[in-house]
């Protein structure tokens, strides 16, 4: 069986390691100077080296080579085991199938074992954020204070999941996405050694699809190979569901166009021919990232060739800075959609109308954008007041009056007076449709599941009244506490329960809320009798309706 080429062409020694310089030289000068740690923590994205780092130490731990700057040597016999997997003191663990305490217990019990064959035992943990945090507390104190012959070496993708605790134990090493030149130079070199023809195009379009992962480029080198043919740029992208750059530009120059349409269109013929719709919208978000950078001063941030810098910096030209945040945001949310539903180029279309016409912000109500017409005018009278005739001023004082204060001047009425016009005003006001005690208390059943349909809230707060009655013209809800009555009038309560007896029996009336008493309670449910009336009041005194007429 052939190998696959990720395992075949790992880096055996640390001038193989490529894009981690400021890893590989503290680790090397480590080894030559003899002062190797008892813990190591390798962070960083997938496919960056994290793995293939920490074999290499355990290879340098345990070389028979005299030289330790020389170390490690791949000759000697533990170095050959190592690189042929049958090292019996290198102890590589995956934590995301080990994650129990009772598997850590186990670790700690053989660690006390000496080495079988080098002087070192190395532990090698994959993906250690995984661990529970039982698990986590088993091991501190052997991390913090292993035996002479044990290194540890955890790796994760996912740091910030790792106890403070773990951390300050061990000696930490961030790792860093691939830059692209990089990896498109390894490719190169591997397609030569197995004797694979590829278009430079296509070694571009496999490390951007890389994203920074060396593992990642490898394995798709792999795949392409695989086909038994040279290796194109139209392979590839056929392979890999990617569209063409000029597609790409294509949509940027839609956007720009404020054509929907059109957009839509080279979307749509993009996917008809073969891309797939995820990869699409990552290649579009690159894109406009990319011409954020160049609009930003960052192009050297920018890995492009000569002709696509160019156009790059068109966009970066014409693009304003809110379009093209807003195309990175909703090209972005496709990205991460795209394979949500059952119309999977929906995503992209949406992104391509939402920038170019986006959802309008709701328009604050005519209440709160009246004082800020006005307050400019009164800023500019009170610094420089000018001077008015009679008649001016008395037309501004018309103009500042509330809607609902007469023109003409009234004598001042006394708050009791006030009281006695406002209570008329409402005993007088008219009441449509049936709005007789007696029909709303008949229908009170369908008057809360009215309310249920326009208020679950309105509703379960009609259900808790303990009494109903109609008083010169106003219905009076009674509530138990003085909580449920509050709670009744605040937000739109009280006019969700008008328009649900509005629905019922087209009566719309005026609602007052008040806390119910005991004295309430003596008047059957149901019958239509006025608290305040004779019968109301013999209730109250311990009458009791023996016949009803």
């Amino acid at each position: 069986m052939s190998q696959a080429y990720y395992r075949k062409w790992r880096p055996q020694g640390w001038d193989e390691i490529i894009g981690q310089e400021h890893v590989v030289r503290t680790l090397r000068n480590a080894v030559g100077q003899g002062n190797i740690a008892h813990a190591y923590l390798f962070s960083g994205p997938r496919g960056t080296g994290k793995t293939t780092t920490a074999r290499i130490i355990a290879k340098a731990a345990n070389c028979l080579a005299e030289d330790q700057v020389a170390r490690p040597c791949n000759q000697c016999a533990n170095c050959v085991a190592v690189n042929e997997g049958r090292f019996l003191d290198l102890i590589e663990i995956d934590a995301a199938s080990n994650t129990s305490v009772d598997d850590v217990r186990d670790l700690r019990e053989k660690i006390n074992y000496l080495p079988s064959t080098g002087r070192f035992k190395v532990y090698i943990i994959d993906e250690v954020h995984m661990l529970s945090n039982a698990a986590f507390n088993a091991m501190l104190k052997t991390l913090e204070e292993p035996p002479a012959h044990a290194i540890f070496v955890l790796a994760t993708t996912e740091v910030h999941k790792i106890p403070a605790t773990v951390l300050s134990r061990c000696q930490r090493h961030e790792f860093r996405r691939i830059p692209l030149n990089f990896i498109q130079a390894l490719l190169k070199e591997i397609a030569e050694k197995e004797s694979i023809h590829v278009d430079p195009a296509a070694l571009t379009a496999i490390a951007r699809q890389a994203t920074g992962s060396m593992r990642d480029a490898v394995s798709l080198l792999d795949q392409l190979a695989s086909t038994g043919t040279d290796v194109s740029l139209e392979l590839t992208q056929q392979v890999l569901g990617t569209a063409a750059s000029l597609s790409v530009f294509e949509v940027l120059d839609a956007l720009l166009k404020d054509d929907i349409g059109g957009s839509i269109a080279i979307i749509n013929r993009a996917l008809d021919s073969g891309s797939d719709p995820r990869q699409y919208a990552r290649q579009v978000v690159d894109s406009l990232r990319a011409v954020l950078m160049v609009k930003m001063g960052n192009a050297e941030q920018v890995e492009a060739t000569t002709e696509e810098s160019e156009k790059l910096k068109e966009f970066a030209k014409r693009f304003s800075l809110q379009k093209l945040l807003g195309a990175i945001r909703a090209f972005d949310h496709a990205a991460q959609h795209t394979s949500v539903g059952w119309q999977p180029g929906l995503q992209l279309e949406l992104a391509a109308a939402r920038t170019i016409a986006p959802e309008e912000e709701p328009a604050s109500s005519e209440h709160e954008t009246k004082p800020a017409s006005v307050a400019p005018a009164r800023t500019t009278m009170s610094h420089n007041p000018p001077v008015k005739q009679p008649q001016e001023q008395n037309a501004v004082r018309k103009e500042q009056r509330p809607v609902h204060e007469p023109v003409k001047e009234k004598p001042a009425q006394t708050p009791q007076e006030s009281t006695d016009k406002q209570e008329s005003a409402e005993i007088t006001k008219p009441v449509s449709g049936d709005g007789s005690n007696a029909t709303i208390k008949n229908q009170w059943k369908e008057i809360r599941a009215a309310a249920k349909e326009i208020s679950p809230e309105t509703a379960a707060l009609l259900n808790s009244c303990r009494s109903t009655d109609m008083k010169n013209g106003r219905l009076v809800l009674g509530f138990s506490s003085a909580v449920l009555r509050d709670k009744m009038e605040t937000g739109q309560n009280l006019d969700n329960a008008r328009k649900a007896i509005k629905q019922v029996t087209s009566a719309d009336v005026q609602i007052d809320c008040r806390v119910a008493g005991k004295e309430e309670s003596a008047v059957p449910e149901g019958m239509d009798v006025d608290h305040d009336g004779m019968v109301g009041a013999a209730l109250r005194l311990g009458g009791k309706i023996t016949k009803e007429e």
